[in-house]
């Protein structure tokens, strides 16, 4: 049986966030798609336009700065920035990315306002499940410093993020989106990026506006 395509692949994704939808009452205009492309050359990138995608995200920036000026040429799209940032990237982050979905803390918040030119969309980064390997502030850190952050100059704070512990069954990951669903409501942030190639399902179910998918869409063993 002959290896399905990018095309193929993308199509396969769009027609399970349709059913995800279908499920819980939701449209699938509520939910974007991103494109993860850590790891895959720009080939790759080209294809997934060309079959409609918009959004791309990469997790780190050196990657992105040699493969964002190839593809600078693709009108119309919007490019995330979906890992860890350190502080001393973000002056170049921010000229790369149009949305940052990773801010973790006040500190790297504050370092993003002072040097961004203009209102830089932003996700709040939160580690529901206190795992060590992950970054981002808990809930709770969340709730003390949201007014903090959102009250600076150049950082517009869109919703939530947040990365669920890898699990065989993504039912696991369902109270982890449920949690980032509440506090959300609670923040008044309705904007919320999780879901990745093994839980966006169930991500979508619970309320997902931005899901990030690597693996289903360019294959390979990458966990996005």
């Amino acid at each position: 049986m002959p290896a399905s395509t990018i095309t193929e692949r993308i199509e396969e994704v769009r027609a399970r966030i349709n059913a995800a939808c279908m499920r819980s009452g939701r449209s699938p205009k509520e939910v974007t798609l991103i494109a993860v492309t850590k790891g895959f050359p720009v080939p790759a990138i080209r294809e997934a336009y060309e079959a409609g995608l918009r959004q791309f995200g990469e997790n780190r920036v050196q990657e992105a700065s040699e493969k964002l000026p190839a593809v600078d040429d693709l009108e119309g799209v919007t490019w995330h920035m979906i890992g860890h940032l350190q502080t001393n990237k973000v002056k170049t982050a921010i000229n790369l990315f149009d949305i940052i979905h990773s801010v973790d803390s006040l500190h790297l918040a504050e370092e993003i306002s002072r040097r961004a030119p203009h209102t830089v969309p932003a996700f709040l980064e939160a580690n529901v499940s206190g795992e060590s390997s992950k970054f981002g502030m808990s809930l709770s850190e969340i709730g003390e410093r949201y007014e903090s952050i959102a009250a600076l100059p150049n950082i517009g704070v869109r919703g939530l993020m947040t990365i669920a512990p890898l699990a065989a069954n993504p039912e696991q990951a369902r109270a982890v989106f449920c949690q980032l669903r509440e506090t959300g409501e609670t923040l008044g942030l309705r904007e919320l990026s999780m879901g990745m190639t093994g839980d966006y399902e169930t991500a979508i179910e619970e309320g997902a506006t931005h899901i990030r998918v690597g693996r289903a869409i360019f294959g390979g063993a990458a966990r996005a």
